[in-house]
C-alpha cells in the first residue's frame, strides 16, 4: 500500500462519534492536511488550525461542492438518516465525483443486500452500487455491528439474568467503533484501486457467547434465548425502543442468524496496524458501565 498522508484528505460527518474518532486517528498517524465535514463547524472548534473546518451538508449539494473542493481523498461516513440515506449517499459521491476527488473511503455494512423492508442493508447496497458505477477508485468498508452498542443488552441482561435475541445460533464479529475508525483512517492513507474490506472483530460470538460473557463479568448466571423475531420487537417496544428501531435491532439479529455477519478477516490488522479488540476486552474495560 502506498503512503498518502501528504494529499488533502477529508471526513465527512466529523462532528459524530466515528468521524471524530478518524480525524483523530488520522493526526495521530501524521495526516497533514486534513479537512473536517460537518453540518455544524461549531461543534470542532477545539480543533483549531490542525484541521479546516468546512460546512456540508448532504441534503444539500451545493455545500457539498464547497466542501469537498480540492480534496483528494474522502472518507464518506454514512449517515443517520436511514428513510433518506441512499438519497444522501448518491448527492455525496456525485459531488466528489464533480469536485475531482480521486478516492472514496465508505463505510458500509457487513453483508449487505437489496430489500426495501430492510433499512439498513438495503440502503449499503445501493450506495455500493452507486459507488461501483463510479468512475473514481474506492475503498468499501464493510463494517461488523459495533461492540459498543452491546453495553445496553448487558445491562439488560445483568438486571434480569436472561438475554434475549432472535439469531438462533447465528453469530456476529463484533468490533469497536475504536477499531473501525483506525480502519478508516488507514484506508485514507493507504488504500488504492477498488477493493471491499470485512471491517470486524476477532471472533464471531453467538447469543449464548455473550450470555457467558455478561454472566461472568456480573459475577451471576445469565441465560440466552432465541426468540421469534416479531416477539423481539414486541419486547424491544415495550421496553421504550421506537418501532422503526426495534426493527432494524431484529433484522441484524435475522441476518446473523443466516450466518451474514460472521465473517471473519484480517483487514482492521492490515488498515490499522493493529488486531482487533474482542468483545470481552472491551466489556472488561467498560464493565463499571455494565450495571448502571
Amino acid at each position: 500500500m502506498s503512503d498518502f498522508s501528504n494529499s488533502i484528505l477529508a471526513v465527512t460527518g466529523a462532528s459524530g462519534h466515528l468521524g471524530r474518532l478518524v480525524i483523530d486517528d488520522l493526526l495521530a498517524r501524521g495526516a497533514k492536511h486534513l479537512v473536517a465535514v460537518t453540518r455544524d463547524p461549531k461543534k470542532l472548534a477545539d480543533l483549531g488550525s490542525r484541521v479546516e473546518i468546512r460546512a456540508g451538508d448532504f441534503d444539500d449539494p451545493a455545500s457539498l461542492a464547497t466542501a469537498f473542493a480540492g480534496v483528494d481523498r474522502l472518507l464518506i461516513v454514512s449517515t443517520d438518516g436511514l428513510e433518506t440515506r441512499i438519497a444522501q449517499h448518491r448527492a455525496a459521491i456525485a459531488a466528489a465525483e464533480a469536485a475531482g476527488v480521486k478516492h472514496i473511503v465508505y463505510t458500509g455494512l457487513t453483508s449487505p443486500y437489496p430489500d426495501p423492508a430492510g433499512l439498513v442493508p438495503n440502503s449499503h447496497f445501493w450506495t455500493e452500487a452507486r459507488l461501483t458505477a463510479s468512475p473514481l477508485t474506492w475503498s468499501i468498508l464493510r463494517n461488523n455491528q459495533y461492540s459498543d452498542y452491546l453495553v445496553p443488552g448487558a445491562q439488560h441482561a445483568i438486571a434480569t439474568g436472561q438475554l434475549f435475541h432472535a439469531a438462533g445460533a447465528g453469530r456476529r464479529a463484533y468490533v469497536t467503533r475504536a477499531d473501525c475508525a483506525a480502519a478508516a483512517a488507514g484506508a485514507l492513507l493507504t488504500a488504492e484501486g477498488r477493493r471491499i474490506f470485512d471491517i470486524g472483530g476477532p471472533e464471531a460470538l453467538s447469543g449464548d457467547d455473550l450470555a457467558a460473557l455478561f454472566a461472568r463479568l456480573a459475577g451471576r448466571p445469565i441465560t440466552a434465548q432465541s426468540v421469534p423475531d416479531a416477539g423481539l420487537i414486541a419486547g424491544l417496544q415495550q421496553g421504550g425502543v421506537p418501532s422503526e428501531m426495534a426493527a432494524v435491532l431484529a433484522r441484524f439479529d435475522v441476518d446473523a442468524g443466516k450466518g451474514y455477519l460472521a465473517i471473519l478477516t484480517d483487514h482492521v490488522e492490515e488498515l490499522a496496524g493493529r488486531r482487533p479488540e474482542s468483545v470481552a476486552s472491551f466489556l472488561a474495560r467498560n464493565q463499571a458501565a455494565l450495571a448502571a
